[in-house]
């Protein structure tokens, strides 16, 4: 079974950073595009990041420069890393890939269960 598991969140002053990190397991054939989205209560989820296995990067224009997005695939592992945090980056970040697993022919939509990020002070 494919899993992806979110770590790195939590509780930060505005201003501040993090780290978020997201790893792949199970029985797999290829991690490919890999991606982080966000979403606060009421709003739909906001693609935040992009990073393909060859690590290209994209970002949602409104990020403004401050955050990262890396990958080691060794490890299948994503990272997102935030700083200059805002209050109005508050929200659920969730971990997004295409995947093959071992049992399949074609890349596969999977989801991680998503990790919050608050900043307040």
């Amino acid at each position: 079974q494919v899993q992806l598991v979110e770590s790195g969140g939590g509780l930060v002053s505005p201003g501040g950073s993090l780290r978020l990190s997201c790893a792949v397991s199970g029985s797999i054939l290829g991690v490919y595009t890999m991606r982080w989205y966000r979403q606060t209560p009421g709003k739909q989820r906001e693609l935040v990041a992009t990073i393909t296995r060859d690590n290209r990067q994209n970002y949602a224009d409104s990020l403004q420069g401050r955050f990262t997005i890396s990958r080691d695939n060794a490890k299948n592992t994503v990272y997102l890393q935030m700083n200059s945090l805002k209050p109005e980056d508050t929200a659920v970040y969730y971990c997004n890939a295409d995947i093959t697993p071992r049992t399949g022919w074609h890349p596969v939509d999977y989801w991680g269960q998503g990790t919050q990020v608050t900043v307040s002070s």
